[in-house]
């Protein structure tokens, strides 16, 4: 168990150096999942549909425009980099978009480029004993894509990608292509926080999932999975056509930590080595949308 003490450390890959999160409802999140009396409340709460739907509908009140000035002053959040708008709840806040060139995607077609901003865990090879990680919740392959599919990405890189509250939380294709099929996967829904993870296990199969079989140009297919958390609900997908291009908004996630999966196949792409290194020592990389992933 953690103490109130535990910091949770990642590397910001733009500054290119270490630095402590700061965790958003960390306090709440603490008495849920570290307190006696919370973990009795904790499985009433986690899961509710009801309890999501009306957090949901709380944020997209008019009054929840009041939290979004101490919102962005408490993560340090650079509102010039988002388009001028006049944002009428915490809801259209939290979607906001970049302005245009704010976040350029590489355009280099042997690099593949983070479809969202986030921080990431990487794995080199997907394999049958695989557990994916996202700070202490564990899941294998076959669990996120269903027996099938999952097949097909054996022996292929693997990333995970955390958003956290304070991230711009719409996701894009990291690639030219086509959508080859798309298919829901209901569940539970349960926090993405990285406290509340330590206390939970198999989040992934607790959450809501949308799968995506992309047949990409220049990275074969590629299994790109959503998963929406507690005080979410929804999955938004933006885009309607079968075709898409590299940079391409894909859809958003509604108020609270969401979660992108990455699945390539066998040879598509190596990641780089200076992200792997920091998932040895323990830390998830914080990398900015469109920025190189693969090396």
């Amino acid at each position: 168990m953690t103490t109130n003490k535990e910091k949770i450390l990642i590397y910001n890959d733009r500054k290119k150096c270490i630095e402590e999160e700061v965790v958003f409802g960390d306090a709440f999140v603490r008495f849920l999942y570290q307190n006696p009396i919370g973990a009795l409340v904790t499985p009433l709460i986690a899961g509710n549909h009801l309890i999501s739907k009306a957090y949901g509908l709380l944020k997209a009140s008019a009054s929840s425009t009041r939290q979004i000035d101490p919102f962005c002053k408490k993560f340090g959040l650079n509102m010039d980099e988002f388009e001028k708008v006049t944002y009428e709840n915490f809801n259209d806040f939290f979607i906001r978009r970049f302005k245009d060139g704010a976040r350029p995607f590489n355009q280099d077609a042997k690099i593949l480029p983070a479809p969202c901003e986030a921080r990431y865990t990487f794995y080199s090879k997907s394999h049958k004993k695989l557990r994916l990680f996202v700070k202490g919740a564990s899941l294998c392959p076959r669990e996120v894509l269903g027996d099938e599919v999952s097949q097909a990405f054996e022996g292929g890189p693997v990333a995970v990608a955390r958003l956290a509250p304070v991230d711009y939380h719409r996701f894009h294709f990291p690639d030219d292509g086509t959508v080859e099929k798309q298919y829901p996967i209901h569940g539970k829904l349960n926090s993405v926080n990285p406290l509340a993870s330590f206390r939970m296990r198999n989040i992934f199969c607790e959450n809501e999932r949308r799968v995506s079989i992309l047949d990409t140009r220049n990275f074969g297919k590629i299994a790109y999975v959503e998963v929406g958390a507690l005080c979410v609900g929804r999955i938004v997908q933006t885009h309607t056509s079968k075709n898409f291009t590299r940079g391409d908004e894909k859809g958003y996630f509604l108020f609270g930590g969401s979660t992108v999966i990455l699945f390539g196949t066998p040879g598509s792409w190596s990641w780089r080595k200076e992200f792997l290194s920091q998932n040895a020592e323990g830390r998830e990389v914080l990398i900015q949308l469109g920025r190189p992933l693969s090396e």
